[in-house]
């Protein structure tokens, strides 16, 4: 009997599961899923949950309900991983492998910026990438008077790029409701020279700020925060005064690459850009937050890898030549406030692309513009993560790589 190993049971480590527990051959295969932590949590509800648009029951799930029961699941935290053995030591065994697939996510480090993570954190700067601090967020926010409100993104690569813009947005919208708008300044900053890596997206998204009054700060490289007279200074001495500041630290990989060797300097792990094979061994892939693509760190990049990988783990089974078809895809809601999202649809190569998706001319949803229905596809993605993304079933009509230069969207 072979093994085959998955660390992490976050949304890329589940939907594996899913998706190989049917088409690997059970007389010949084990598969075993290893995570430290019982919950499952949607993450990219945690936007929603400093705003009481989500519940905190609406974000978070007992993660062993997700698990097929045909795979073995340990609930015990990853010491360590030994490449050149095939061996994972864990708190209280270790495990052999014959492949293993990371997906080990990536987490906020507040403790790497000077003064980010000291006594006023969780008193007035916050993140929201985190239940945790989504939760006390939504605590402060409910009480808040209004002031000097950043949303602040320190450096790229983070979880869900568009995230703190949405984030902006909503508050904007969040203020409006409750007759404060004008007590509030909100300023976006961000490190990037405009709103979006992607230039296209970042034109479209401009406006928006101006139209909504919230001041861009780009090309900010935070060096540290004065926590004490509430300001963020930048390695060039310019500063940006704040009353509650919402950031979005530092995003490094799992400090478990670094006792296995397997990270990069930011702890993720080099990976082959089109077949999702670790550069380093043949036997381990990584998908997700883990590795190191110029992709973006989403949901949405993780269902598409995880169609592709599945073929490429059964290949390599096989002995036969991995497919070299993922690139880069990705999908992004962007919630801009006021009931209305933009949809952008991007891969390595080409800018986000204009028409209607996911059928040409008919839509429902369009693209790079300002939509109630973009809005009603972002709420009803809750749904469709529960019930179908991380269960691995296929999501019709959505395929896992970019059509050549949008062409399904003329």
């Amino acid at each position: 009997m072979k093994n085959l190993v998955i660390l992490g049971a976050g949304t890329s480590g589940t939907m594996m599961a899913n998706h190989l527990v049917g088409k690997l051959p059970k007389n010949d295969w084990k598969i075993t899923i290893v995570d430290q932590y019982k919950t499952h949590y949607y993450q990219p509800g945690f936007l929603f949950l400093p705003f009481d648009i989500y519940t905190t029951k609406q974000v978070k799930k007992k993660g062993k309900k997700f698990i097929p029961k045909k795979v073995n699941y340990i609930n015990q935290k990853i010491e360590q991983i030994f490449p050149e053995e095939n061996k994972i030591k864990l708190e209280n065994e270790d495990i052999n492998y014959d492949i293993l697939i990371i997906a080990t996510g990536t987490k906020i480090a507040p403790e790497e910026i000077e003064g980010m993570k000291g006594p006023k954190w969780q008193k007035n700067i916050f993140d929201f990438y985190t239940y945790e601090g989504a939760k006390a967020l939504r605590d402060k926010l409910r009480t808040w008077k209004g002031g000097k409100l950043a949303v602040h993104i320190t450096e790229m690569p983070i979880k869900c790029p568009v995230a703190p813009l949405e984030f902006a947005f909503l508050a904007d919208s969040y203020f409006v409701k409750k007759g404060m708008r004008d007590k509030v300044e909100i300023s976006f900053v961000t490190p990037l020279d405009g709103a979006f890596t992607k230039p296209k997206a970042t034109k479209a998204l401009h406006y928006l700020l101006e139209e909504k009054g919230i001041k861009e700060v780009t090309d900010f490289n935070l060096e540290s925060i004065d926590y004490e007279n509430d300001k963020m200074i930048d390695y060039s001495g310019k500063e940006v005064e704040y009353d509650l500041l919402v950031t979005v630290p530092t995003n490094l990989g799992d400090e478990l690459m670094v006792r296995s060797g397997l990270g990069d300097d930011m702890n993720f792990v080099p990976t082959d850009k089109a077949t999702l094979q670790s550069k380093k061994h043949e036997n381990i892939f990584v998908i997700g937050d883990a590795t190191n693509l110029p992709a973006s760190k989403a949901g949405s990049v993780a269902h598409f890898e995880a169609e592709i990988l599945t073929d490429n783990i059964l290949l390599y089974i096989d002995g036969k030549p991995l497919k070299e078809e993922f690139d880069g895809h990705a999908n992004c809601f962007i919630e801009t406030g006021n009931g209305k999202a933009l949809l952008i649809d991007f891969n390595y190569t080409h800018e986000p692309v204009e028409g209607t998706f996911p059928f040409a001319g008919i839509g429902p949803l369009n693209l790079l513009k300002e939509t109630r229905m973009n809005h009603m596809g972002k709420m009803a993605f809750r749904w469709i993560y529960w019930n179908m993304l991380i269960k691995g079933t296929h999501i019709p009509f959505v395929s896992a790589t970019m059509t050549k230069k949008g062409k399904i969207f003329d």
